[in-house]
This record gives structure tokens, C-alpha cells and sequence, in this order.
């Protein structure tokens, strides 16, 4: 009986503890779904969530998506990677999950402050908020998660000091707290972290030195701090760091020099130290560094030779030591283990080698010329010699040299027509004598070719015709005679020709008209004869000048030339021309500069405004100019004298009435073409409609063809071909049989149609659109199926994408800056000015501002484009980039010529600072606008401008601020 009541007892504490257990388990499990789906309830855009539901299989949250559960059904993972989730973490309970693990939200447009309680999560491992949008400190709190091994916060926008109880985290392997606006100072607890491998706070805007402590950090491997404003030295205790492979300083303020204890860390492959302040010499122990494959030092004030033991770096692909003060030779006997060069190459390792803007002398070692791995060479800007005919030899991988500004002498060798992968050869500014070799034709890839500013003689080779890839070619300065060749004309894609200040002779050949790219074309200081070809005239790209002066042309001026409307410097001064100048230059709406003196000239001048605004020494020594200009007598009224006045009308009666009558049967003629062409257009357009039949046109071209060998070139729109997307269309680069390279933009589909009115849009705009900074549109496919638009194919991509680029950004200094701006000033004057109707692109930015080689710009995608009628209320749904669009177009609807000039100041601002200027257009009307200065906000990235270049960017910066406050 005892032993009954016993096990009775024991059977009932035991369901009574099994049931305080069950009873747990369920309240744990409920709480948790409680709280996810509290939070859930709180986000905007939570679409992505919807398997968060009690209806779930037992409604636990183990079957959610992205959650993971141990084997008590308790959340030990939260996983939700790129789901589009919209709101804040306000309404996160981390107290609800005291067994979770890993916290993964990054990729999706998640805001606010970073919440507390983050030190609740005891048993977290893993956190991961990358790219979002939070901001707000990042809490001190976070020190308590001690069990952290994982940590990403970069890209979101989190702002104020890094915290210093980071360093009692000492699990923690990586540390990511890349692209925010961090300010502060790095905590020396940093050093605390003795199991970090991978150190990224790059790309913030924190100040003080690198701490010393980060020496006692021997476990790193990655170290990236670039793009700051870190001070003082490199601290010599990094050479501690023994196992680093990847060490990244660049774009900061760092002084000093590189410490020799660098060369400890022996498993290094790259060193990035550019755009610093540095100015100790490079230490000899860095020879030790032999996995070393990247050494950019660039951008510094480093003086000195280049230490000899430079040359154990066997492994090295890419020296780049541009823009530094250092100087000496690069010695033949470096070949003997004793430098750099020789042994770099006898490892056939060295692509690119970039010293230009230095002072090195004497010649170039054999060891680069026998570098036969060799692709990019800049050694520009130095004190080089030697004689090229023995510096060079053939080179299969070679694309571009830089020889320019040098001493060096001697001839051209034919060996450099077998260098067949070349695309720029630049030797200007040397003493090179000699004829141009004719195997020069033999570089089909070759795009610039520039030997000016030497002393070449003989003829240009006919060969030169053969380089169809080539958009410039300067030969001015040199010695040349003979003939200007007719095979110049082949150059379809040529864009720059300067043959100038030559001994050239003979005419200007007629086939010049086929370079229809031609922007800039200077034949000035030669001895040229004969007159100017009309067939000029047809070269209608022409923007930049076009220059004939002191040759010795004869003739009168073609009416043809009329037709250059984009030109801006005109110049055929000095020469023997005759009789008037045309009245068709008053077409010449972007003229700002002429010089027609020193001819035979005579009769008024044309009404345009750059004739009217000339000075007088324009129009000097000519026979009988007259005008509206101070200093030239004014144009009579009449050429019939009193005397004559009777037999005058009798004159102009014979003539006026037959040409009335004519005038009158023209007029009369026109209007019933124009009737009847427009009601054969209207019966072949419901042709077409009835028959769905597909346009294609391809300005002279056969659209047929020209079809077909774009879907071959991008073998069908291949991703392979493509090099962006907007939001209208994906862009490829389409190599055509011709030898033309073209982008081709293939229109996004909206269900089975393409978004025809954007299609419409950049059709209509980009047609009646010819200016030089505006992209050229060549043709058009419209298909229900493939539609796309053909454009002229600019190099360097899009100017968001090189000032987010560190070497891109570096190459866009402030004179080109300023000149970028000012081109999107003159495209943006020209559609609201001189477009009738007048143009609104309305979605101006950075990302459709396109950048050709030579860093000129041009506005692209007018997808969004607006035709703006005098009579019409223009009023539009919103459109454009957020971030550029005037605050009133969001209100108002209404479309002005005001919201690109909006945009445009974004874009001005943003190309001065390197960034998006958002922070600083949200703080101008705060009092941390009063103390910000000028020096402040500009591209940290670029040495400080001269005196001149200031002027131009404070210039510049106040027409941004204008545009804005508009």
C-alpha cells in the first residue's frame, strides 16, 4: 500500500515537472512568434514575410521563411538577406530571443537608430546590418555581445565616434564598418581585438592617427582604411602584423614615411598607400616584400631614388609611383640583382608601370624593354633620354605608352607597327627626328596617336589611313612636308586632328568630309594652297575649333561652312582668301570666337553675335570690311548713287517682279507637295499599323545590315556585351564589322510592349538635338519584340562611375572637373536656348552624364525627356533620380527648364566634393552650414588646387549654389 501511494507520488510530481517543462516550451515558442510578428506588423514593405503567420504549418516560426530553430523549436537564426524590407528595428524585441545566434537583415531599406537591448542577444555570433539605410550611433551596448565573432555595419549611415568598447569583443574575427560618415578617431581598444583577421573601416570620415595598438592585432590579414582623413605616420608597429596580405591607407592625409618595419610582413601581395601626404623616402626594406603583386604609392611627395632592392619584387604586376618628387636614374646595372625593373621582369609579371610626374633621368634600362609582359607603360612629365630607336622592341601585349615630355631622341623604329594590341602611342614633346614609319598602319586597335612637338620630317605616311579605330592624331610641332594624304578621309572615327605648324603643302584634300566625327580640326602654320574645300561644311560635329590660319589658301570663304553650328573658335586669319564672308555664318549660334584678319575680305559682316562681339584686330588687313564692330566703318544703306537713283528703281523693278512671280509659283508649289505628302504619309503609317511592320533607321546606313550585325556583335544581347543599365534599358558595347564601336540601349519590356514613350521620348529629343556635349544618337530599331537605340560609344563610362572609382577620381582632376561642368552648362543652355521647342532632360545626374577618352562630357538618356511648347501647360508626373530633383517639381508637377537647372547644380556639387552632396544641401539651412569651408567639402582624394585652379573651382561652386537656390 505504502509503495502504491509512493509511486503514485512520484508520478504526479513527475507530470506535474513535465508539464511545467511542456508549459515553457510553449510560452518560449510563443513569445517569439509574438515578437516577430510584432515587429512585422511595423515594417512598410514587408511583402517578402508573408509565410509569418499563425496559419503556418503548427504556427510556429520555425516554417517561417528565414528563420532557423535548434531542436527545442527556439530561433537561433534570423536570415533575411535582400528581401526588400522597408521600416526600423524600433519594434525588435531582442529580449524575446535569448538563443539566437545569427542576425542576418542586410540588403534591404531598413532605417532608424540602432535599437537597444542589442546586449540582451548573449549567445549572438553573427551580426550582419550591411546596406541598409540606419543612422544614429552606433551603440556602446554593442561592447556586451562578447560572444560577437562576425560584425558588418558598412554602408548605412550611421554617424559619430567608433565605440571604444568595440575592444571587449575578443571573439571578434571581421569588423566591417565601411561607408558610413564615422567621425572620430580610431579607438586604440581596437588593439584589444587579438583574433581580428579582417579590419574595414574605409570610406568615413575619421580623423587622428592610425593607434599604434593595431600592432598587437597578429592574426589580420586585411587591413582598409582609405578614403578618410587619417593623420600623422604610418605607425612602424604595423610590421608586427606579420600575416598581413592586403594593407590599404590610401586617400587619407598620412605624413611621414613608409616605416622599414613594413618589411616584415612578407606575405603582403598589395600596399596602397596613394593620395597621402608622405614625404620619406621609399625604405630599402621594402625589397623584402616578395608575394608583393600591387605597390601604389602614388599621389604623394616622396623624393629620392627608387631603392635597388625594389627589384626582389619578382611577383609585381602593377607599379604605379605617379605624381611624387622622385628623382635619379633607372641604371642598366639594376639588372644584376640590384634593382627593380630587371627582376620584375625576368619573372614576366609587370602589366603596368606608371612613374610619370616625377624627376627621373637618364635612359630607360634594358630590362623594361625586354619586358616583354608589359601592358601599360606612363612615364610622362620626367627627364628621361636615350635614344627610342634602341628603347624599345616589339611587345604582343603592349595597349599603352606614355613617352611624353621627355629628352628623349633619335628615330621612330618599324618595330612599333608590330606592336599589334597598342591603343595610345604618345611621344610628344621630345627630340625624336626621322620620318614616321609606315608600319605605323599596321596598329588597327590604335585610338590616339600623338607625336607632336618634335622634329619629324618627310611626308605623313598614306598608311596612317589604315587606322580606323583612331580618334586622335596630333602631329603639330614637327617638320613635316608634302601633302596633307587623302587617306585621311578613311579615319571614320577620328575626332581631334592637329597637323599645325608643319611644312605642309599642296590643298586641303576634299576627302577630309568623310571624318564626320571630326570635333576639333587645326591645319594652322603650314603652307597650304588652294581654296577651302566646301565639302568642310559637311563636318557639322565640329565643336571645339577649326583652325586654317597662316597658310597661304586663296578663294573666297565656302557658304558651306555656314552648316557648323556647333563650332565655338573659328580662325582663318593670314591667308590670301577674297571676297565676302558668308551671310550663312550667322548659323554659327555656338560661335564665341572668330579671326578673319590678314586676308582680302570684304562687305558687311554677318549678323552673329560672336562677328559683333569681336575686337577690331579680328577683322584687321583685310580690303573693305564693314559692320557693327568699333573700329570698322558701318555698312551703307544703299550702293546706287543720286545720280543713278532713276536708273536704280528700273533696276530693281526688272529684277523684284520676276522673282515675285517665282517666289509665288514656289510658295503654291510647296503647299500642295505638302498636302499631298502628308496624306501619303498618313495612308502609309495605317499601312504599317496594319501590318505591324518594323522601323528601322540607321543614319547613312542600310538598316538591314546594320541590324544584323548588331544582334551579331552582342551575339544577341549577350550579358557578356553589357556595360549598364538604366532604368529604361540595358546598354552594350557592339563592336561592328565596320570597325565602329557603338552602345546600343535595348529597351526594357513592360508586359509584352516596350516602354514606347520613353522610346518616343529619346527618339523625338535626341533627333532634333545636335550639339557637341550632347550623346549622338545614330539610329533606331522599333520592334514589339527588340527595340533599341544606337549611340555613340563613350569610353570611360559614366562620371557617377568614375568618381566612385579611387584611380578614376584621381585621373579627373579639378581643371577637368571644372571643364566637365561647364560642358553640361553648355548641352543644358543649348536645349532650353537655342531647341525650339526648347528641351527639358528631366532626369539629370551623374549617372547620365557619359565621359568620352579624353574626359569630354556629354548628356545622355533622354528617356524622360520634355518638349516644351509655349502653349501648353507642360504639366508631367514625376519623374527623374532622387537625390537631383527640385523640391517644387514634387508639389508643383509642373515641368520648367528650373528642374535641370537643379539637378545641375547637385551634379556640380557632386563633381567638386566626389560624393553625393545630400548631407551637405540638408545642413545649409542649420548653423553647421556658418563655419563650413570651401576646403572642406572638396574631393579630399585630389592634391589641393593652385591659385588658378581655385578660381575655377570657387567659380564653379557658386554657380552650383546659384542653380540651387533658384
Amino acid at each position: 500500500m505504502a509503495t502504491n501511494t509512493a509511486f503514485s507520488l512520484v508520478s504526479l510530481l513527475l507530470s506535474l515537472v513535465l508539464g511545467v517543462i511542456f508549459s515553457c516550451k510553449c510560452n518560449g515558442d510563443s513569445s517569439e512568434a509574438e515578437a516577430l510578428l510584432k515587429w512585422k506588423a511595423s515594417l512598410l514593405r514587408s511583402e517578402a514575410l508573408r509565410s509569418w503567420s499563425l496559419s503556418t504549418v503548427n504556427g510556429s516560426p520555425c516554417n517561417w521563411t528565414g528563420i532557423s530553430c535548434n531542436g527545442d523549436k527556439q530561433v537561433t537564426k534570423i536570415d533575411l538577406l535582400d528581401y526588400g524590407l522597408g521600416g526600423n528595428l524600433d519594434h525588435f524585441s531582442f529580449s524575446s530571443f535569448p538563443n539566437l545566434g545569427y542576425l542576418r537583415l542586410s540588403g534591404n531599406e531598413l532605417s532608424g537608430k540602432f535599437p537597444p537591448g542589442i546586449d540582451l542577444l548573449t549567445n549572438l555570433t553573427f551580426l550582419e546590418f550591411y546596406n541598409n539605410s540606419f543612422s544614429g550611433f552606433i551603440p556602446p551596448e554593442i561592447g556586451k555581445v562578447k560572444s560577437l565573432v562576425y560584425l558588418s555595419l558598412d554602408r548605412n549611415n550611421f554617424t559619430g565616434p567608433i565605440p571604444p568598447s568595440l575592444g571587449n569583443l575578443s571573439k571578434l574575427s571581421e569588423i566591417y564598418l565601411s561607408i558610413n560618415p564615422l567621425s572620430g578617431s580610431i579607438p586604440p581598444q581596437i588593439g584589444n581585438l587579438t583574433s581580428l583577421t579582417i579590419l574595414k573601416f574605409y570610406r568615413n570620415n575619421l580623423i587622428g592617427s592610425i593607434p599604434r595598438q593595431i600592432g598587437n592585432l597578429r592574426s589580420l590579414t586585411h587591413i582598409d582604411l582609405n578614403g578618410n582623413f587619417l593623420t600623422g605616420s604610418i605607425p612602424a608597429s604595423l610590421g608586427n602584423v606579420t600575416g598581413l596580405v592586403f594593407l590599404y591607407l590610401y586617400n587619407n592625409q598620412l605624413s611621414g614615411s613608409i616605416p622599414e618595419e613594413i618589411g616584415n610582413l612578407r606575405s603582403l601581395t598589395a600596399l596602397q598607400a596613394s593620395t597621402n601626404n608622405l614625404t620619406g623616402h621609399i625604405p630599402f626594406t621594402l625589397g623584402n616584400l616578395t608575394e608583393l603583386t600591387t605597390l601604389h604609392l602614388f599621389q604623394n611627395q616622396i623624393p629620392g631614388p627608387l631603392p635597388p632592392s625594389i627589384g626582389n619584387l619578382r611577383n609585381l604586376t602593377r607599379l604605379v609611383l605617379f605624381d611624387n618628387q622622385l628623382s635619379g636614374s633607372l641604371p642598366e646595372e639594376m639588372a644584376n640583382l640590384t634593382s627593380h625593373l630587371p627582376q620584375i621582369c625576368q619573372g614576366g609579371t609587370l602589366i603596368k608601370f606608371t612613374a610619370r610626374d616625377n624627376h627621373f633621368s637618364g635612359p630607360i634600362p634594358v630590362s623594361l624593354r625586354d619586358c616583354k609582359s608589359i601592358e601599360r607603360i606612363w612615364l610622362q612629365n620626367n627627364q628621361l633620354t636615350g635614344n627610342i630607336s634602341e628603347g624599345f622592341g616589339v611587345y604582343p601585349s603592349l595597349s599603352v605608352i606614355d613617352l611624353s615630355y621627355n629628352r628623349f631622341y633619335g628615330e621612330l623604329s618599324s618595330d612599333w607597327g608590330d606592336c599589334r594590341n597598342l591603343t595610345t602611342l604618345k611621344f610628344a614633346k621630345n627630340n625624336i627626328t626621322g620620318r614616321m614609319p609606315p608600319h605605323i598602319g599596321q596598329l588597327t586597335q590604335l585610338s590616339i596617336l600623338d607625336l607632336s612637338s618634335n622634329r619629324l620630317q618627310g611626308e605623313i605616311p598614306s598608311e596612317v589611313g589604315k587606322l580606323s579605330m583612331l580618334y586622335n592624331l596630333s602631329l603639330n610641332d614637327n617638320r613635316l612636308s608634302g601633302l596633307v594624304p587623302q587617306e585621311l578621309g578613311q579615319l571614320s572615327n577620328l575626332e581631334l586632328l592637329d597637323l599645325s605648324v608643319n611644312n605642309l603643302s599642296g590643298p586641303i584634300p576634299e576627302q577630309i568630309e568623310q571624318c564626320t566625327k571630326l570635333r576639333s580640326l587645326k591645319l594652322n602654320r603650314n603652307s597650304l594652297n588652294g581654296s577651302i574645300p566646301f565639302q568642310a561644311g559637311n563636318l557639322v560635329n565640329l565643336g571645339t575649333i577649326l583652325d586654317f590660319s597662316q597658310n597661304q589658301l586663296t578663294g573666297e570663304i565656302p557658304t558651306q561652312l555656314g552648316k557648323l553650328s556647333k563650332l565655338e573658335d573659328l580662325n582663318l586669319s593670314h591667308n590670301m582668301l577674297s571676297g565676302s564672308i558668308p551671310q550663312s555664318f550667322k548659323e554659327l549660334i555656338s560661335l564665341s570666337s572668330i579671326d578673319v584678319s590678314h586676308n582680302d575680305l570684304e562687305g558687311p559682316l554677318p549678323k552673329n553675335k560672336a562677328f559683333q562681339q569681336a575686337s577690331v584686330e579680328a577683322f584687321a588687313q583685310n580690303k573693305d570690311l564693314c559692320g557693327d564692330v568699333k573700329g570698322l566703318r558701318h555698312c551703307n544703306s544703299s550702293l546706287v548713287s543720286p545720280g543713278n537713283e532713276r536708273k536704280g528703281h528700273k533696276t530693281v523693278v526688272i529684277i523684284v517682279v520676276p522673282l515675285a512671280v517665282a517666289l509665288f509659283l514656289i510658295c503654291a508649289f510647296v503647299i500642295i507637295f505638302s498636302l499631298l505628302h502628308k496624306k501619303a504619309r498618313n495612308e502609309e503609317t495605317e499601312v504599317q499599323e496594319s501590318h505591324n511592320q518594323d522601323l528601322f533607321s540607321v543614319w547613312n546606313y542600310d538598316g538591314n545590315i546594320v541590324y544584323e550585325d548588331i544582334i551579331e556583335a552582342t551575339e544577341g544581347f549577350d550579358e557578356k556585351f553589357c556595360v549598364g543599365e538604366g532604368g529604361c534599358g540595358k546598354v552594350y558595347k557592339a563592336n561592328l564589322s565596320s570597325g565602329q564601336v557603338v552602345a546600343v540601349k535595348k529597351l526594357h519590356q513592360v508586359g509584352e510592349q516596350i516602354d514606347e514613350r520613353s522610346f518616343q521620348n529619346e527618339i523625338q529629343a535626341l533627333t532634333e538635338i545636335r550639339h557637341r556635349n550632347i550623346v549622338k544618337l545614330y539610329g533606331f530599331c522599333s520592334h514589339p519584340r527588340c527595340s533599341f537605340l544606337v549611340y555613340e560609344y563613350m569610353e570611360r563610362g559614366s562620371l557617377a562611375g568614375i568618381l566612385k572609382n579611387g584611380e578614376g577620381a584621381a585621373e579627373l582632376d579639378w581643371i577637368r572637373r571644372v571643364n566637365v561642368v561647364q560642358s553640361v552648362a553648355h548641352a543644358l543652355s543649348y536645349m532650353h536656348h537655342d531647341c525650339n521647342p526648347l528641351i527639358v532632360h528631366r532626369d539629370l545626374s551623374c549617372n547620365n552624364i557619359l565621359l568620352s577618352m579624353e574626359f569630354d562630357a556629354c548628356i545622355s538618356d533622354f528617356g524622360t525627356a520634355r518638349l516644351l511648347k509655349p502653349d501648353s501647360s507642360n504639366w508631367s508626373t514625376l519623374a527623374g533620380t532622387f537625390g537631383y530633383v527640385a523640391p517644387e517639381l514634387a508639389y508643383t508637377m509642373k515641368v520648367t527648364e528650373k528642374c535641370d537647372v537643379y539637378s545641375f547644380g547637385v551634379i556640380a556639387l557632386e563633381v567638386i566634393m566626389g560624393k553625393h552632396p545630400g548631407e551637405l544641401l540638408s545642413s545649409l539651412s542649420t548653423s553647421e552650414a556658418k563655419g563650413l569651408l570651401l576646403k572642406d567639402i572638396m574631393d579630399q582624394r585630389l592634391p589641393p588646387p593652385t591659385d588658378q585652379e581655385m578660381k575655377e573651382v570657387v567659380l564653379t561652386v557658386a554657380l552650383a549654389f546659384a542653380c540651387l537656390l533658384s
